[in-house]
Order: structure tokens, then C-alpha cells, then sequence
């Protein structure tokens, strides 16, 4: 922080937001005083947003930004990020991200077997319902990458990423957010299973006919319509999204677009 003009040091962004650099323990009466002057001057600047993102360290500061008109916009495991808005207008700060993003595994095998698992724990747990491996993609994972590594954790079988088939969108699931589950298919690169004790009760290759024919999936519309694109993959009766590594406008970074390459 700058100690000769008593305010918070700051990178401003593209929208005139200010984000605050929380570098060193404070009190209060020191935090209050440098939090006022630096939105003081902000004021006089025209500037909009602020944001403070308090690691767990300075938590104890929490409620004094709280009391001076901050509010929380979200929280990771060390850090809370609070956000102020300077105008006398409604705000524009962005929300928190909206969605939790998961995948299922279709691993169909050179005989037209599917790897199936059954859970431990969870909403499967003691249903004797054989499903697809699923799982929660991490944050900065590819959905592509994310497949593998939950083919991998529940079963001990390697595979590369064939195909995007099918995705669905729901809202209200996880602490209120919505969901993205995406369906990808999958060729698998070993065959020996080696099943997740922790978390999966079995694990095996399943006829991709048996699999759809299970009572629980034929009852369930969703399920159902899944299991018929497997079936219709199966016989190359339905095509979906391959992966490509591209750049953009906004960056050099290379990221995967998923379209159809049979159009």
C-alpha cells in the first residue's frame, strides 16, 4: 500500500473496477481508515466496482468491510472475496459463477461392452443399478481430461476422448447452483479393471443391451434417451462433437472447441 497518500494499493480493470491487495496484517482502525480514504478518492476518480479479496489470514477484517457497505460475492477455501459499488446506481458486478460442470463416461470396448460401475455412497448406493462412470470436472480441467481421470479413478482403465455425445442442463442442484452434465465417449487403452474401494462397490464390462435394459433405466426418461445414444454409437448410427484446439480473439492460449465434423 502507498503510506504517503494513505490508500489501498490497487490494479484497476477493464471496467473500472478496483481490486484491492490485501498484503499485510491490520487492525481495524487502521483497515477502516485506509477502506474510507481509498473509496473517498475513487469517488472523486469516477470509478465504479471494488473488490477486496480477504485471504483467510485477515479474516478478522471481514466484518468492518461489512459494515462499511461491502458484500460477499463468493468464497474459496482461502480466500473471501467482497465486492462495493460506488455509484448511486443499481450495480453491474458480474455474480458468482452459476454452474457446476460433470461428466459421464461411455467406454465401449472392441466386443460392444460399456464399463459400468456401481456406488458406494450417494444416490446409487444400494440400488444395484449399474451406471456410467460420473464425476465432477476441477476447476482449470478440460471436460475431455476430466473423463479420463474419473474412467481412470473409479476403474483403473486408461482412455483417450473420442467424442462429445450429448449434454443437459439443470438448475437448483448443487447449494443452489445449476448443473452442465456432459455425456463423452471414450476408447478405452487397458481392459484390466481395478476398481476404486473408497467410492465404487463394483465395477465391470457390461453388454451395452443389458446396461440399457436395466429397469431404472428404462423408467427414467433422461436415462433412457443416454442409453439409446450409446446403443445408436454402437452401431455409428449417431455422430457427436469431436474436440479441436483452437485460439481466440481475447487469447493465445489454446482451448478445445467441440463441434461435428461429419457436417
Amino acid at each position: 500500500m502507498e503510506e504517503n497518500r494513505q490508500v489501498f494499493e490497487v490494479d484497476e480493470d477493464a471496467y473500472g473496477g478496483m481490486n484491492v491487495h490485501i498484503k499485510e496484517s491490520m487492525d481495524s482502525i487502521k483497515f477502516i481508515a485506509l477502506l474510507r480514504a481509498s473509496i473517498s478518492q475513487w469517488t472523486n476518480q469516477g470509478k465504479k466496482g471494488v473488490w477486496i479479496k480477504l485471504h483467510i489470514e485477515y479474516a478478522h477484517l471481514v466484518n468492518d468491510a461489512v459494515k462499511e457497505g461491502f458484500w460477499y460475492h463468493h468464497a474459496e477455501a482461502t480466500y473471501l472475496m467482497l465486492v462495493y459499488w460506488i455509484p448511486q446506481t443499481p450495480h453491474t458486478i458480474p455474480a458468482n459463477a452459476s454452474h457446476r460442470v460433470g461428466i459421464g463416461a461411455l467406454v465401449i470396448n472392441d466386443n460392444g461392452e460399456v464399463l459400468v460401475v456401481q456406488e458406494k455412497n450417494g444416490t446409487f448406493k444400494g440400488t444395484g443399478v449399474w451406471k456410467l462412470p460420473t464425476g465432477v470436472v476441477d476447476e482449470g480441467e478440460d471436460i475431455c481430461d476430466a473423463a479420463i481421470r474419473e474412467v481412470h479413478e473409479e476403474a483403473g482403465i486408461k482412455a483417450e476422448f473420442v467424442e462429445l455425445l450429448a449434454f443437459r442442463q439443470s438448475h437448483k442442484s448443487f447449494f443452489g447452483k445449476s448443473d452442465l452434465f456432459f455425456v463423452c465417449m471414450l476408447k478405452p487403452l487397458s481392459y484390466n479393471i481395478q476398481k476404486q474401494d473408497s467410492e465404487i462397490e463394483g465395477a465391470q464390462w457390461m453388454a451395452i443391451e443389458e446396461y440399457a435394459a436395466q429397469p431404472f433405466i428404462k423408467k427414467h426418461e433422461m436415462f433412457n434417451k443416454i442409453a439409446e445414444i450409446c446403443l445408436a454409437k454402437k452401431e455409428n448410427k449417431y455422430n457427436g462433437f469431436s474436440k479441436v484446439l483452437m485460439t481466440s480473439a481475447f487469447s493465445t492460449k489454446r482451448t478445445y472447441l467441440y463441434y461435428s465434423q461429419n457436417s
